[in-house]
């Protein structure tokens, strides 16, 4: 389980530093004043403990950062700026502040029944994933288009949308780097950093 003031005071830090933009401030308060740094990731797979959201946030940061390095060099922020990698890696995930509930459930330990704590899903707002942590994070900052079109498709086909037989990802990938980079940071978090598998 991660140490929550430990990765609270990370995200913090790289938050203030890289995004300035008008706007900022009220999203980070917005954020502070939300379960943000104590929810989990998930509810059953990746992290799915108090602080897994803004760990897994953290770490999709830094992967993409990693992946922009990689394909660019050394001047990287020139074609995607530092604010634009910590918008996305941070950010992506918002719309699973007020996601998630604690509730008990009976586990057999032995021979004997026991309450147990599990997160459950309780959707207040069903405005879908990405795009749901893009109308977020526009309620308090302007995003470029680069930005939204990223957050907004950061799950790649595992999107709603795709499954229902959208084509508008494939157009979104072709025509946006940060897209692509944000959908593969992504899953290197998910399945490399954080051993995303069933738990029995």
């Amino acid at each position: 389980m991660p140490d929550i003031n430990i990765v609270k005071a990370e995200f913090i830090d790289i938050y203030t530093k890289y995004i300035t933009r008008d706007g900022a401030s009220a999203l980070m308060e917005y954020i502070n004043n939300s379960d943000f740094f104590t929810a989990p990731a998930s509810a059953r797979f990746h992290l799915a403990e108090q602080g897994g959201l803004c760990q897994h946030s953290l770490n999709v940061y830094k992967r993409l950062l990693s992946l922009v390095r990689n394909e660019f060099g050394d001047n990287y922020s020139s074609v995607i700026s530092d604010e634009s990698i910590a918008i996305c890696g941070l950010l992506h995930d918002v719309c699973k502040i007020n996601y998630y509930v604690t509730e008990l459930r009976n586990v057999k330990e032995g021979y004997e029944w026991v309450k147990k704590p599990f997160y459950k899903v309780e959707e207040k707002f069903p405005y879908g994933h990405g795009e749901k942590s893009v109308f977020i994070i526009t309620q308090y900052m302007k995003l470029t288009v680069e930005e939204a079109m990223a957050i907004n498709w950061h799950m790649g086909g595992f999107d709603e949308r795709v499954k229902g037989g959208s084509y508008a990802l494939s157009e979104a990938l072709a025509k946006y780097k940060l897209a692509l980079l944000i959908h593969i940071a992504d899953l290197e978090a998910t399945y490399l950093d954080e051993d995303r598998g069933v738990k029995a």
